[in-house]
């Protein structure tokens, strides 16, 4: 449990100093600055792509294997992420985040691997102690983007994707520690279990679904914005990143109880409360600019993706059997990230044409659908949970 929560630290030490960095590194290497946040779009359409793919081949190798082959990519990506800003290269930087994204769509994986191996009533709990694990990225990953952007000044940002490199070497290393309980799943090598078609046409899974590629949209469009949205007020870098930072830390500190809150209050709840908090976040965002404004809503946003992600990870542990995990982890994972890459991507196109403001406007209505799909499933599809 602990190398995985520490596994989990770094590959979100990583995406905290893409989250802080890529639009911006975007913006200065697009000719067409609509184009700023295609790579981090281009990042999360890798890690929707690789999705089914990782699960499966997980389930007939073993998780350690596929994690160590996923960590692979993440070095590669960060060798090429350098020298395509060295080289002020926009496609071959495309590519950089496409190998980071396809590093992302093994990891994605660490908190099911935690699950795999506890009865049911504790799912939750080691779903987001693993989470937790991402606490390390809050302090780690902005500032390092922060500390490293200037090492080369004749390219901005190229030392921050050197250090990358660091992180995902050491990655790596801690991935070949991992014991053999979470090495191993030796349930999924044989297909079993329902058709994949049964498995999705159930409330419980649809509601997973919804509400985990809903909560992750909010959060993404918002938090990909977020950087671009400062610069254009003249905010300095470095109070990007420190909005970054706690941002990432709301987003994994709740984990240490989340677990425990969704026992004590029951999943529903906590997910409500997780919409309400995105509410809350667009509230302050379109009350004003000033930094305390982003920080302010970026935490709250931070809160309510997870409340909402480690609610719906829990809910989807009790939409399958052991024999059906891989291609139902697989499925629900294609599913969020390909909303996700279409936020990111939205999220740069919506910031340059229309602001700040429409990029909150656009996130209300799939608040709205995660609100109504809690209260259909509590109310016109109730059935046992498993947590």
């Amino acid at each position: 449990m602990l190398l995985l929560a520490l596994c989990q630290g770094l590959m979100m030490t990583g995406n905290s100093l893409l989250m802080a960095s890529s639009a911006l590194i975007g913006y200065q290497l697009a000719a067409n600055k609509i184009l700023a946040t295609l790579p981090l779009a281009l990042q999360f359409l890798a890690t929707m792509v690789t999705s089914i793919p990782a699960s499966l081949l997980m389930g007939r190798i073993g998780r350690r294997p596929g994690f160590m082959l996923g960590s692979a990519l993440g070095v590669c990506g960060a060798v090429v992420g350098t020298l395509a800003i060295l080289n002020r290269d926009f496609l071959i930087y495309c590519l950089a985040a496409g190998l980071i994204g396809g590093f992302n769509g093994f990891a994605t994986y660490y908190r099911f691997a935690a699950a795999d191996d506890v009865e049911s009533a504790y799912r939750s709990r080691a779903i987001s102690l693993v989470l937790a694990g991402g606490v390390i990225a809050a302090f780690i990953g902005p500032n390092l983007a922060n500390w490293t952007r200037d090492l080369m000044p004749s390219a901005l940002f190229a030392g921050s994707f050197a250090a990358l490199v660091g992180v995902y070497v050491l990655s790596l290393l801690l991935q070949a520690l991992l014991p053999s309980p979470v090495a191993t799943a030796a349930a999924d090598v044989t297909p079993r279990g329902r058709e994949l078609s049964r498995i999705a046409a159930q409330p419980i899974f649809l509601v997973a679904v919804v509400c985990g590629m809903l909560g992750y949209a909010v959060m993404t469009l918002i938090m990909t914005a977020t950087p671009l949205a400062m610069q254009s007020h003249d905010h300095a870098f470095a109070d990007t990143a420190f909005v970054i930072q706690w941002h990432v830390f709301a987003m994994f500190a709740p984990s240490f109880v989340t677990g425990d809150l969704i026992k004590r209050f029951g999943v529903l709840n906590i997910m409500v409360c997780g919409a309400l908090l995105d509410a809350l976040c667009v509230a302050m965002n379109l009350w004003g600019s000033a930094v305390w404004h982003y920080w302010t809503g970026l935490v709250l946003l931070g809160l309510g993706w997870n409340f909402l992600f480690v609610g719906a990870s829990t809910l989807l542990t009790g939409a399958h059997t052991v024999e059906e995990r891989a291609k139902t982890q697989g499925l629900n994972d294609f599913i969020v990230f390909t909303t996700v890459a279409a936020a990111s991507l939205s999220a740069g196109a919506l910031q340059h044409t229309l602001g700040w403001q429409w990029v909150n406007i656009a996130a209300i209505p799939a608040i709205i659908a995660v609100a109504l799909s809690l209260v259909w499933f509590k109310f016109a599809a109730p059935r046992p949970l498993s947590a």
